[in-house]
């Protein structure tokens, strides 16, 4: 007998018999489903010899059988019941489990009632932009049925994976688990989106299930593109290859950094756009402040290989930035792509753009930390909300879909010229929030977003170049320049960073408080 699991509560098999059963409930399957009429075949046992052995397990049984090519919204009605109600995991069996299986995507398509599951506001994403963009909402009107659409259990404070790989968090201050950042109100669905129909306001996810909304909210973040650079994702982890942009390698870089005796240290940034574009420096500064201390910078060969033009995007913050490459004596390599690696042999290939002329250069390197290309997720790529970059399209100010009018995006998956930090996403939640509200009520967009992003460059262990602008670079600064002056080093914005904004952000921006985030009125001006 061939069970299939389609997902951790439901499994699908062929006919069972009644001496199955002892084996089911040792699997840990707590309840039964037969999708299959008695006397279908000679010699198939009748359901209620397994219901009778179902019982006398301490197993849950229902029938209900379905006849192969007439199955109807009753019968996916029904399963969608015995699902919601029945204990599982539920093994539901047919002839093949063929039938079952095309019956519980039926109704998974359903809610418990055999409807469509329709909800005011659907968010795609529990991170840090779906759980501010959802508590904010909730925040201002409590009644609005909302669902968040996250299959991950985990949720992480990425903005702090730089200062683990720096030595300066432990790993484990960045991860909380998702149950509890859940905002009241709202409906956690632990599965993933992979469709949209805009035109019917409908999402489908990964179990099948289809639901409805009002309004869209999509922020599922970007994809991480390891694959995109040969060899790379089979070198993490090991050989000298790391990167602070996963968990699980942030505190391998900081081993890497802390047991580095001198040699070659190659730093590497892909084509914009990426998470925080000031992240891949921010590791190379905290790495090389390490080694100034331990007295092992003068036995380093730093180079930091970058594909953008500019050692940063905002001209306002380059001048520090460039005096600390040069405290640091990095090799700074300006359009400069990795394009391949070979971690055993501790060899990484770059493609360099030198006036009209491209090159291939490979470097030898004691240790690597790289940031991959980021990408809008396939699902989203591949859908009618993706605009010509591949993330969703977007009124850069109200975050609004330029086609389909109940539909918003924000955070990193938005096609929009900001910076791609938790910052932003902090300041775009409250400006989502009002918008999908006024959807809600039948009215246009009534807030705007700036473009502000913030983006705390890490030079030294105890200072920090707060980098805070909009759209166009302009200097966006939260704090008067007597207190900060974000173009230089400032010992104030690192205990920003270190001390005061990961509360901020867990009790916060996550909690629907927008502190410093207040939303701008259509029209009122920067």
């Amino acid at each position: 007998m061939t069970i299939r699991t389609l997902n951790p509560m439901l499994r699908v098999s062929p006919q069972i018999d009644p001496a199955d059963v002892a084996g089911l409930a040792a699997s840990g399957v707590r309840s039964i489903v037969c999708n299959r009429p008695d006397g279908e075949e000679a010699g198939q046992p009748v359901a209620a010899d397994i219901a009778a052995a179902a019982e006398a397990h301490g197993l849950r049984f229902s029938h209900i059988p379905v006849v192969p090519g007439r199955m109807g919204e009753t019968d996916a009605a029904a399963m969608a019941r015995a699902l919601a109600e029945l204990p599982g995991p539920v093994l539901a069996y047919c002839r093949s489990g063929a039938r079952s299986e095309q019956l519980a995507d039926m109704a998974a398509a359903r809610g418990a009632d055999g409807q469509v599951a329709r909800y005011d506001v659907v968010v795609i994403g529990g991170g840090s932009a779906g759980l501010a963009t959802a508590a904010s909402i909730l925040r201002r009107r409590p009644g609005v049925s909302l669902a968040i659409v996250e299959p991950s259990e985990e949720h992480f404070y990425q903005p702090g994976f730089t200062m683990v790989g720096g030595g300066i968090f432990a790993a484990e201050a960045t991860r909380r688990g998702e149950a509890g950042l859940i905002p009241k109100g709202a409906e956690w669905i632990r599965d993933e989106a992979t469709a949209f129909d805009p035109v019917l306001d409908r999402v489908t996810l990964a179990g099948g299930r289809v639901i409805g909304y009002r309004a869209l909210v999509v922020c599922p973040g970007l994809k991480l593109d390891w694959e995109a650079i040969p060899g790379l994702a089979q070198a993490l982890g090991a050989d000298g290859v790391t990167s602070n942009y996963r968990y699980d390698l942030a505190p391998y870089t900081d081993r890497l950094v802390r047991r580095f005796r001198g040699g070659r240290a190659l730093f590497t940034q892909p084509p914009m756009p990426i998470k925080c574009a000031g992240a891949p420096q921010k590791a190379m500064y905290l790495s090389c402040h390490r080694w100034e201390r331990a007295g092992l910078l003068g036995q380093a060969d730093v180079q930091f290989h970058t594909a953008t033009p500019s050692l940063f995007g905002v001209a306002a913050y380059v001048p520090a930035l460039k005096g600390y490459i040069a405290r640091y004596g990095i090799d700074l390599q300006l359009e400069s792509r990795l394009v391949a690696i070979d971690g055993a042999a501790k060899v990484a290939l770059f493609e360099q753009r030198r006036g009209d002329a491209v090159r291939r250069v490979e470097e030898r390197f004691d240790m690597i930390h790289v940031v991959p290309p980021q990408v809008a997720p396939e699902f989203i790529a591949s859908s009618p909300l993706a605009g010509p970059s591949g993330f969703v399209a977007v009124d850069e100010a109200t975050l609004r879909h330029p086609v389909f009018a109940n539909v918003f995006a924000l955070g990193d998956v938005a096609a929009t010229t900001n910076a791609k930090t938790a910052a932003a996403a902090r300041k775009q939640a409250p400006v989502a929030a009002l918008n999908v509200l006024a959807s809600l009520d039948g009215a246009g967009p009534v807030a705007a977003y700036d473009g502000y992003g913030s983006c705390p460059l890490t030079v030294e262990a105890g200072r920090i170049v707060l980098a805070e602008f909009g759209y166009g670079g302009k200097l966006l600064p939260t704090f008067p320049k007597w207190l900060i002056e974000g173009t230089r080093p400032s010992r104030l914005s690192w205990l920003l960073k270190a001390k005061i904004l990961p509360p901020v952000y867990w009790h916060g921006m996550l909690r629907g408080r927008e502190w410093l985030a207040a939303p701008r009125p259509i029209g009122s001006g920067g």
